[in-house]
């Protein structure tokens, strides 16, 4: 499972033209679910992220996590974060979850998320969705569960 955590001002998404998920400051999260992730790996990625530090204290130092600063979460279902692209020019998604089964990884992220009293807005899974973010800093991380369980 793999997560790009985006420092945000504000952020929000829309299908069709319609916003369905908007969040002021906090994180907008694209997410990427591959076929051989866990339940565990969605409860451990949450958690790494509602509570790494990369929110500026009064000192304006990184200090901070989401958590603290009071921030919410727009998490948006991203599966091209799942590509494989060592051979040729076109990537394939070959490794990605099938839908079911990352549709279910990605509420369970989400719900863990709530669960430790952020404010969590979504997009659409599955959808042509179009993303606006207001990246603060700009401050973008990976997190990656593979080097997560190294860790």
């Amino acid at each position: 499972m793999v997560a790009v955590l985006q420092r945000v001002s504000e952020g929000r998404v829309k299908v069709d033209k319609e916003i369905v998920g908007e969040i002021g400051k906090g994180l907008v999260i694209l997410l990427g679910i591959f076929e051989n992730d866990t339940v565990q790996e969605a409860d451990k990625l949450a958690d790494k992220t509602v509570n790494l530090r990369i929110f500026n204290d009064k000192d304006d130092k990184m200090n901070l996590s989401l958590k603290e600063v009071g921030g919410k979460a727009l998490v948006i279902s991203q599966f091209t974060l799942c590509a494989d692209y060592k051979k040729g020019r076109r990537p394939n998604y070959l490794m990605a979850a099938k839908p079911q089964k990352a549709e279910e990884l990605y509420l369970k992220y989400v719900d863990r998320i709530f669960s430790a009293g952020i404010k969590v807005q979504t997009g659409e899974f599955g959808a042509m969705m179009d993303v606006d973010i207001m990246n603060s800093g700009p401050v973008t991380i990976t997190l990656d569960t593979k080097l997560l369980s190294k860790a």
